[in-house]
């Protein structure tokens, strides 16, 4: 009886601490109200208003931490301590849609007394318990749960539809968690950041190494991004292919199937080449590196460590001889595709020439359009051209005498226009701004037309626009003159 008390009295001083401990965590828990202005790209002069909640992190440096999805769009931010009642003012300091995190500052420097800043701790491992902190939906006081770490693994990230290392984790979590801290041994390991629909207790967090390199990215005040060298590459785990390039068993890689023209390693790497390793760290024959023992994940894992105008070091084979080849890395994902990632904090790109709308093809619209549009569908898994970098389309038809026969045509790929070709809706817009002649003709890639009278488009311009109740002809970058995307 003697030693189970003595044990209970050393358990006591310990008990305290964590409690302490937990106690400081949530000082720094965040509640976050936001309002966001959301674009509507099918018709996108317009837009709606809507309010969200979200959670974050008080971190060093009077900033607060969260999800960029949390305050995508925002026009008003507010955000509330643990335990209070107040709302401060806040403002989107920093932010990186491409790995789903935004840094948010408040001027009001009595927010942060009292609190202890978190502070970070290093990627965890496999079954390693975690406490996810957040105000999921449904209630207005802080919520933890409780989990361990499942898998650390490349996973897409949902809110800009580009892969990152993601963690994944059996603790609940909902609506409104977003943002909210993962704490393990009192520091944070991630960022809650998605769930997996209809699938119980699947979260993914946005992880510590991702955090930290976008912090050191925003150290100069600029946000680089994370790098992209531009290239397709094909798994080698079949036989015959293996025989086919000559490689020996003791040799594994990945085949380059494609180089998009504009990107970095353009010249250097070559199609057919076999990438076997990156920084020297092997790559296996499905694509994967060990990041620790006996974990693996897609190889770009050893890019993604990189920042921006850093280089990254392939071997490969080239025609059975090997060679090391340096590939200085300058591009994001946006620099490198067709369609472009989703956008944030932008209304779209359009002008109406006549009651016609036109806009370049983007994620947002394809999001918008639903999910039977498989031609439009293609582009966004094809790689831009020196003669094509953007697809335009004819968005839409507002109805009128002088659209009849047209006005059910959407979303519709623009090839020619007055029987050229063109590589960009910026360039697309110029054209048809200085064309003086009488018909503009438009063409789809089955020599399709679509014709349109000149002068009796721009008579008829003001009055359809009336009509339709709509204020500009053309989106603010367009009357501004600035024709940057």
């Amino acid at each position: 009886m003697k030693k189970i008390w003595i044990l209970l009295l050393l358990a006591v001083p310990l008990i305290a601490q964590n409690y302490a401990q937990e106690e400081k965590t949530k000082q720094a828990i965040v509640k976050i109200y936001v309002v966001s202005k959301i674009p509507n790209y099918l018709e996108p002069w317009s837009s709606s208003v809507r309010r969200f909640s979200g959670s974050g992190a008080i971190i060093s440096g009077n900033r607060i931490l969260t999800n960029a999805h949390v305050v995508a769009n925002q026009t008003f931010v507010e955000v509330q301590r643990y335990g209070e009642r107040k709302r401060y003012i806040a403002k989107v300091s920093s932010v990186s849609h491409q790995a789903d995190m935004a840094l948010l500052e408040v001027e009001e420097k009595s927010f942060f007394e009292g609190v202890e800043r978190l502070e970070f701790g290093k990627l965890p491992h496999m079954e390693q318990k975690v406490v996810v902190y957040g105000f999921p939906m449904g209630g207005n006081t802080l919520s933890a749960t409780t989990g361990v770490v499942s898998r650390i693994e490349h996973h897409r990230y949902v809110h800009s539809g580009e892969s990152f290392l993601a963690i994944q984790v059996d603790a609940a979590v909902n609506p409104g968690n977003s943002g909210g801290p993962a704490i393990s041994e009192g520091k944070i390991v991630g960022i809650v950041m998605q769930s997996l629909n209809k699938s119980q207790n699947i979260g993914y967090l946005v992880p510590v190494d991702m955090i930290e390199h976008f912090l050191k990215d925003i150290e100069d005040g600029h946000y680089d991004g994370f790098a992209d060298v531009g290239m397709v590459t094909q798994k080698m785990e079949n036989p015959a292919i293996r025989h086919y390039y000559h490689i020996d068993e003791n040799s594994t890689g990945n085949l380059v199937d494609s180089v998009v023209y504009n990107a970095s390693l353009k010249g250097l790497i070559d199609v057919n080449d076999i990438v076997t390793s990156i920084d020297g760290h092997r790559i296996e024959d499905d694509g994967t590196v060990a990041f620790r023992e006996h974990e693996y994940t897609a190889f770009n894992y050893y890019i993604d460590r990189h920042q921006m105008g850093e280089s990254v070091v392939f071997d490969i084979i080239r025609g059975e001889k090997r060679m090391q080849v340096r590939v200085p890395l300058k591009n994001r994902a946006d620099d490198l595709l067709l369609v472009k990632t989703t956008r944030y904090d932008k209304m779209p790109r359009y002008f109406i020439y006549g009651g016609y709308i036109f806009s370049p093809l983007s994620r947002n619209l394809l999001n918008s359009a639903g999910r039977n549009r498989l031609k439009l569908r293609n582009f966004a898994s094809q790689w831009p051209t020196e003669k094509k970098k953007e697809v335009v389309l004819l968005l839409k038809v507002l109805a009128s005498d002088l659209s009849r026969g047209h006005y059910g045509i959407t979303l519709w790929p623009i090839e020619k226009l007055n029987g050229e070709t063109f590589d960009s809706f910026d360039t697309f817009y110029r054209r048809v701004q200085a064309f003086d002649g009488e018909f503009l003709v438009l063409e789809d890639k089955d020599g399709i037309k679509v014709v349109i009278d000149r002068k009796e488009a721009l008579s008829k311009q003001q009055s359809i626009l009336d009509k339709y109740n709509i204020e500009f002809d053309r989106s603010i970058d367009l009357r501004e003159g600035n024709s940057s995307k």
